[in-house]
């Protein structure tokens, strides 16, 4: 279960308030990616009930993220989530569109943060103190809290695109190659939420005369 050991070791560096930043979304054909930014009140001891329900968001079921992501979003210091669209995503490139949302998601937190705590993605252009931590969202709670809002916050996107765009099941797969949504584009053909760069896609295998659409 993840902790606040990581969160300790910067304050012992002289940095107060630490934020957690992770991501949601990097591999599906469709749909934005989402960042999340979270700053834990630095007084926490570790042992307030309500951090047992956070975890890396991955672990959790659907109601638990939702849960989960209500209890953060009620005790945090700040938080902030950001999304790039697919066309963003076709762009800049989705290495790039990471690395943005995280960046824009870290600017908006008030108080702002004196260091940062990453899962995994290595942000050279932030000008704070930082920590790329692999497998982060499993071991540091501010980490896990940021993935829980980004997961919520894409997947409820995803809910929603569905009544949009009728047919693609983007409510159940939520935009990732699963064999139904595979099925559903090479029907159909792909909507506005697909990334167009992404493979298949970016080869032409799926696209057919709705493409036009």
């Amino acid at each position: 279960m993840p902790d606040l050991s990581l969160e300790a070791e910067f304050r012992l560096q002289g940095y107060h308030l630490i934020a957690g930043v992770d991501e949601a979304g990097r591999g599906p054909l469709a749909g934005p990616v989402a960042a999340a930014a979270v700053i834990l009140p630095p007084d926490l001891t570790g042992d307030e009930p309500w951090l047992a329900a956070i975890d890396d968001s991955k672990r959790l079921s659907e109601r638990r993220r939702t849960e989960a992501a209500k209890l953060v979003r009620e005790n945090a210091l700040a938080c902030a989530v950001e999304l790039i669209d697919s066309e963003g995503i076709d762009r800049i490139g989705i290495g790039n569109a990471v690395i943005q949302a995280m960046l824009t998601a870290v600017e908006r937190l008030k108080p702002a943060p004196d260091a940062l705590l990453m899962d995994w993605v290595p942000i050279k252009e932030s000008p704070l103190p930082h920590q790329t931590v692999v497998k982060g969202d499993g071991r540091s709670l501010s980490i896990a809290a940021a993935s829980i809002l980004a997961k919520v916050a894409r997947d409820d996107l995803m809910v929603r695109a569905e009544g949009c765009y009728p047919g693609y099941g983007f409510a159940r797969h939520k935009g990732y190659a699963t064999r139904a949504h595979l099925r559903c584009l090479s029907e159909l053909g792909p909507c506005p939420m697909h990334r167009r760069s992404f493979s298949p896609l970016r080869q032409g295998r799926l696209l057919s005369d709705a493409d036009t659409r």
